[in-house]
């Protein structure tokens, strides 16, 4: 070693001494890496390493060959359902038929959770086949047939693309005719198919439905008509006639009349045909012989003739009696006559009129020993209450010539009643009125007070019938004699008028303003009705008087009950219970009666 090399050996030894390596013995791990590998830094930060990359296993130098994953199994590294393909430094799955990616791919790798899910192969529309149903199965599917119809080349279930089999719809062939039926019309032969039958000509429908439908068992069901045969009875006879006929009556048979020896005949059509109603046609064969001049009959026409056989008639005005109105041509070339009698014709109800307001009397005019019945229809009116309307009918029937008949009509009501005479539709119609009749007295409790303003109670039970018009209420001082009139005022007019008995009536209400219930306070200082309801002087003593008030047209109907006896407070007048109750039944009959009644009241004072 010359004094060159010295410091070079000083400074190597320095570098191994310091433990850094000296320069000419660096090494580069990265380049000695595998192809297949990377180069990383150490986890203490000492150099570098040799990895080999993810996908393989080695060394990292030297050695780095693939690593199969699927070789742990497909189920483990892919899930249910599923194949693994291995790839260099990789792997990824696919589904096995019959199922699908969760993320819809067709392949993955399953660590961001992807999975093989059932595929429905139902969901593609005709996947089986016309008339099949398809039936999702796991990873699978089958197809079974529908409903009117049937497997053919196999058996089901079965699967379209490997065993070749399909569905045919059921056909039910020609429809089965019944007896005495034929075939209307038919929407086809297939499942579901209608088929309509009639009855044959010549038949008739008895009973049943006509339809009849081809099932899922390829047969039609079985119709329930029921169809005969249409045959008439034995063809009639002709007066002096002969018939030519085969013994048939079913429809299409023929009859054939022909005239005696010395009859002419007079035909236009001599034949009849059994018809598709079962009866034989009408014909129009005469067979007459010579009689004359035809017959004439009182108060009547001839309206047919053709020399053998004469029809008469009643003329206008006139209406039939009794008896035949034909007359026919004998054999002897005689006439028999009709016996037909015409009589005038009158009104069926005649002379009616009303009697005592609800009876009815007519005269009927018919043959005398007919029954006929009369329908009775009457309906009421009221001009004081348009809502309130009244129908009512009756029947009766009777052979009498004057007929009386009374019904049940209300008060104060407009009537229109309608007679008919049933047997020929003539109706009668009158009309009447029913008259007011004095309203009942009103229902109340007498009571006595020593309030001065005391509050009285009506009780009443609303009705459309109720004649009542108004209520009015009277307070009338005891002061000596007193007179009060209680069918004054005698009119309508007069209600609304200051006249003698205003300075006593303490209030008017119509009947429209009063329900079920009326309260009454006596001296409360208000109008009513356009009279003043004043207060009671102290110290007198007043009867408390209730009129009711009928009034329809120009009459006018009242009626009164003592309501109450009020007593001042300053000194006090006594009238024992009894009399009390007497003065009520006076008014009361006062009232029931219709006339005037005095009152006399002789005040008697206690201190």
């Amino acid at each position: 070693m010359d004094e060159r090399s010295a410091p070079v050996l000083i400074l190597s030894l320095l570098w191994v001494v310091a433990g850094i390596p000296a320069a000419a013995n660096v090494r580069d791990v990265c380049a000695s890496c595998h192809v297949d590998a990377t180069c990383d830094d150490k986890s203490d930060n000492s150099g570098k390493v040799c990895n080999c990359k993810y996908g393989f296993v080695g060394n990292g130098r030297t050695l780095c060959q693939d690593k199969d994953e699927c070789q742990i199994g497909a189920t483990k590294i892919c899930g249910q359902h599923t194949t693994c393909h291995n790839t260099h430094g990789s792997y990824y799955c696919t589904c096995l038929h019959g199922y699908m990616a969760s993320n819809n791919m067709p392949v993955f790798i399953p660590n961001d959770g992807t999975h093989c899910q059932d595929l429905d192969e139902c969901s593609v529309s005709g996947l089986c086949g016309q008339g099949a149903q398809c039936r999702n199965l796991n990873g699978s599917f089958d197809c079974s047939c529908q409903l009117g119809y049937r497997v053919q080349d196999g058996k089901e279930p079965f699967h379209p693309l490997k065993d070749k089999t399909s569905c045919k719809v059921v056909d039910c062939g020609p429809p089965v005719l019944q007896e005495y039926t034929v075939l209307l019309s038919t929407t086809g032969t297939t499942y579901r198919s209608m088929a309509t039958f009639d009855c044959d000509e010549g038949s008739v429908k008895r009973s049943g439905n006509n339809v009849s439908l081809c099932g899922a068992d390829g047969l039609w069901t079985e119709t329930t008509l029921v169809c005969e045969e249409i045959t008439c009875q034995e063809p009639g006879m002709k007066a002096h006639a002969k018939r030519r006929w085969d013994g048939t009556a079913h429809v299409g048979s023929v009859v054939v009349y022909q005239c005696d020896e010395g009859y002419h005949t007079r035909s236009v059509r001599n034949y009849s045909v059994c018809g598709h109603n079962g009866q034989w046609e009408e014909f129009d064969l005469w067979c007459e012989a010579k009689c004359g001049p035809v017959p004439m009959l009182a108060h009547s026409d001839v309206v047919w003739n053709n020399r053998s056989v004469v029809i008469h008639r009643c003329a206008d005005g006139y209406h039939s009696w009794r008896g035949s109105n034909i007359s026919l041509c004998s054999s002897s070339g005689v006439w028999q006559t009709a016996t037909l009698q015409c009589i005038e014709i009158k009104p069926p109800i005649d002379h009616l009129n009303v009697s005592d307001e609800k009876c009815f009397q007519w005269r009927a005019e018919k043959y005398e020993e007919d029954t006929e019945t009369y329908k009775v229809f009457y309906m009421g009116s009221r001009d004081y209450d348009g809502t309130f309307l009244e129908k009512r009918k009756r029947f009766l029937s009777s052979q009498a010539e004057w007929l009386k008949v009374c019904l049940s009509l209300l008060p104060a009501t407009n009537y229109r009643i309608s007679i008919t005479a049933m047997s020929t539709g003539f109706t009668a119609t009158i009309t009447t009125n029913t008259s007011l009749p004095v309203p009942p007295v009103p229902d109340v409790h007498y009571r006595e007070y020593e309030s001065p303003a005391p509050n009285l109670r009506l009780h009443r039970s609303p009705s459309t019938l109720d004649p009542i018009s108004l209520y009015q209420v009277f307070v009338l001082p005891i002061d000596g004699m007193m007179t009060f009139d209680c069918s004054s005022p005698a009119n309508g007019d007069a209600l609304s008028k200051q006249d003698s008995l205003t300075r006593h009536i303490a209030a008017q209400m119509h009947i429209s303003h009063v329900g079920a219930d009326m309260n009454f306070t006596v001296g409360d200082g208000l109008y009513r009705g356009g009279f003043f309801n004043a207060p009671l002087e102290k110290g007198k003593n007043y009867y408390v008087v209730l009129r009711v008030v009928s009034r329809w047209k120009k009459d006018l109907k009242s009626s009164c009950v003592l309501w109450a006896k009020v007593t001042g407070t300053s000194y006090v007048v006594k009238v024992s219970s009894l009399c009390a109750a007497a003065t009520v039944g006076l008014i009361a009959l006062a009232a029931s009666l219709g006339h005037a009644y005095t009152w006399f009241f002789r005040k008697k004072i206690r201190t």
